[in-house]
């Protein structure tokens, strides 16, 4: 097998793994990805997670390499409210939510952070689909408690330094669903600070 064979049969993969060579090639020589590397051809993100040197790095590129390199995980945070233009300026790092230990990689295509939350706050995610592919992330209303949870947001002066887009999350957001989901975190500091957001927003 040479790489343009390779190449062809993992197109759709933006990231692949080496689980993901051996599902077509059970017996892939792994020195292979060493030599492809070297030539160009392709890049390690992380571990056994490669990704082809030519492939578009956009938004949904890193999207779906965020949910790819480190399972189970969903894009949130800062990464989500850039994403619904919650926030203005453009986010540097693709955050996201995990049940597995706080991390964050350094790879050759961007910076990669996850933050830990229990298994019972891990839901509020939805599945945005995009060239053909799946990229976990986290509902409107999931974003703001995730942000708002894992932050220290104590006060007016802190939420105003957000400038968060007032128009966009009344537009966006379902207070009904986002007070149903508040009441699974069942945190009195997460609800204090949702009662001095809606204040501070008009909700």
């Amino acid at each position: 097998m040479n790489y343009l064979q390779f190449e062809k049969s993992l197109k759709d993969f933006p990231v692949f793994s080496i689980k993901d060579i051996k599902k077509q090639y059970p017996d892939f020589d792994s020195r292979r990805l060493v030599e492809w590397q070297q030539k160009g051809y392709i890049k390690k993100l992380r571990r056994e997670y490669y990704c082809f040197n030519e492939s578009k790095k956009d938004e949904n590129f890193l999207f779906f390499a965020a949910n790819k390199i480190y399972t189970p995980s969903y894009v949130s945070m800062e990464s989500a409210l850039a994403f619904y233009h919650f926030i203005p300026e453009g986010v540097f790092t693709t955050t996201s939510i995990s049940t597995i230990n706080i991390a964050r990689f350094h790879t050759p295509v961007g910076e990669f952070s996850y933050n830990h939350v229990k298994s019972p706050l891990f839901f509020g995610y939805r599945i945005f689909q995009t060239n053909h592919l799946g990229i976990k992330i986290a509902e409107p209303e999931k974003v703001l408690l995730d942000y708002f949870y894992l932050r220290k947001i104590n006060s007016p002066e802190e939420i105003k330094s957000l400038r968060l887009n007032e128009i966009q999350i009344n537009e966006m957001v379902n207070f009904q669903t986002l007070a149903g989901y508040q009441k699974i975190f069942n945190s009195k500091t997460l609800d204090k600070r949702i009662t001095l957001l809606k204040k501070m927003i008009h909700a």
